[in-house]
């Protein structure tokens, strides 16, 4: 599996981890439960975009990565 193909894999994994934390803070009972979930939801949505950011560099840099 080359590089391209394992970021990749790793930014499909943080969304859907963002969706999880999404759904734990709508259906959490307790206020502060939901509003961790919904902090840790905004920051893994950051680091998605930085991770998104960085996919794009190496696409230009690295063009065999392109479309993996």
């Amino acid at each position: 599996m080359t590089v391209g193909s394992q970021v990749k894999q790793t930014l499909a994994a943080l969304k859907s981890i963002s969706a999880n934390l999404q759904t734990y803070a709508l259906q959490s009972k307790s206020e502060e439960a939901s509003r961790a979930f919904h902090e840790s939801m905004l920051l893994s949505d950051e680091i998605i975009k930085d991770l998104e950011r960085r996919i794009g560099e190496l696409e230009r840099q690295e063009p065999q990565y392109k479309g993996f």
